[in-house]
């Protein structure tokens, strides 16, 4: 193998049928939709503890006066 090829051969990590950008584009909206899933599935238990630590708070008003804990 000639100098200068480095690790990955002769197109790296990038496919010469799709391409880098359109292969590291896919891969992106992947992530994203990851997370997004995962984040609507969060966001039903962070507003319920969020709500659960608000009336906490007014119930305990009375005997502490340093937050909600």
């Amino acid at each position: 193998m000639p100098r200068g090829m480095g690790r990955g051969g002769r197109y790296g990590y990038r496919s010469p049928l799709l391409g880098p950008g359109l292969l590291d584009l896919l891969i992106m909206i992947g992530i994203l939709y990851f997370l997004f899933k995962l984040f609507l599935v969060a966001l039903p238990y962070a507003l319920g503890l969020a709500v659960l630590l608000i009336i906490r708070s007014f119930l305990r008003r009375g005997y502490r006066f340093c937050g909600p804990f």
